[in-house]
């Protein structure tokens, strides 16, 4: 567990972190951003992390992946590429700097890892975990092979190395129902969110059997929190992220994963918009599109909110939180990930 104290010790004797409002104003194109949804009294506390996280990336040659539930200070203000678990597993592929920060949970730096062995993956807080990723080991997709030997295991990105590495091909929440009609068997193992694969259960002619695992803030929401607020807020566009469950799923007027969510309401745009996944969905892309109402309510992650600009300022300064991922487990687990890859490319998603 990261010492709290010891790292503002740390951190305060190099740096100038004092709040600041001459810098907030110096930084206002930053701040135009996210002002929609972040104060300005809050901007002038964050202006000098942004600043000198910018400014020390470029002495470490290092680039921030930062996932759309961050927090909009480390969305908008030092994240080079924003996106979901595909989008930064694919970019964790491509990058060139020498250094990658992890703007997200611990699978997704060991993604990154895996991808780009020979680079330093950094993790900002190694307790930023995930839900999904506990609910299952290797052994249990032993378990799974065994009840159908003859399916393939479609794994969910959101999972340990070791998981990935025991499975045929990954899939996120943007091609899950793609890379399962791909496969040539008619039973499909996925795992290990429940809501997902029953989602795409309903989509797809594959038998699809699933292991029940599911996330901590998309398993909160349930149909009727969505008929109540259709009744409170009557015209609100109900859109849902495909880890809710399939009665939520069928409430809503659209489901997508994170970045589907995102083309629907810059396509759409309607005049109010509720987006059923975790909350800092809707503050990261608030300011891009002023003309929508976005509306509670609001679950949020807390594995997520344990990244911070001050825990990505350490991590970049002392180069702590390296993620490393045994080459044998990375080998394996490199096939699946590189195989939801291409074939997501080769489809065309």
């Amino acid at each position: 567990m990261l010492d709290i104290t010891h790292v503002r010790s740390v951190l305060s004797d190099v740096y100038d972190l004092a709040p600041s409002a001459t810098l907030a104003n110096e930084m206002k194109d930053t701040f135009a951003r996210m002002d929609r949804v972040v104060s300005p009294p809050d901007w002038a506390i964050y202006a000098p992390y942004v600043r000198a996280i910018n400014a020390l990336k470029k002495e470490r040659n290092a680039v921030i992946l930062g996932h759309n539930y961050m927090t909009p200070e480390i969305y908008h203000g030092v994240s080079d590429f924003v996106g979901d678990s595909l989008q930064l597993a694919i970019k964790a592929s491509e990058v060139e700097e020498e250094v990658i920060v992890q703007a997200g949970v611990h699978f997704m730096a060991e993604t990154s890892k895996i991808l780009s062995p020979q680079k330093t993956v950094l993790m900002p807080d190694m307790e930023a975990g995930c839900s999904l990723a506990e609910s299952i080991t290797a052994d249990g997709i032993d378990e799974m092979r065994a009840k159908y030997p003859d399916a393939p295991v479609v794994t969910y990105v959101n999972t340990t190395a070791e998981v990935k590495a025991a499975s045929d091909i990954c899939c996120t929440s943007s091609n899950a129902l793609q890379i399962v009609n791909a496969m040539e068997s008619d039973t499909v193992i996925m795992t290990p969110d429940q809501y997902l694969a029953q989602n795409v259960a309903n989509q797809s002619h594959k038998n699809v059997v699933f292991w029940p695992g599911s996330c901590i803030v998309h398993e909160q929401y349930t149909a009727q929190d969505l008929r109540d607020f259709r009744e409170w807020n009557p015209g609100t566009q109900l859109i849902a992220h495909p880890e809710c469950p399939p009665d939520v799923v069928a409430e809503a007027d659209y489901s997508g994963s994170t970045s589907g969510i995102i083309n629907y309401v810059h396509n759409v745009k309607p005049e109010k918009a509720m987006l059923i996944t975790e909350c800092s969905m809707a503050s990261n892309i608030a300011d891009e599109l002023p003309e929508v109402d976005f509306v509670g309510p609001c679950n949020m992650c807390p594995y997520m909110k344990k990244i911070t600009l001050e825990k990505i300022l350490y991590a970049l300064h002392t180069m702590d939180g390296q993620v490393e991922v045994a080459e044998d487990v990375a080998k394996k687990a490199r096939k699946s990930v590189q195989a939801m890859i291409d074939l997501s490319r080769k489809l065309g998603i």
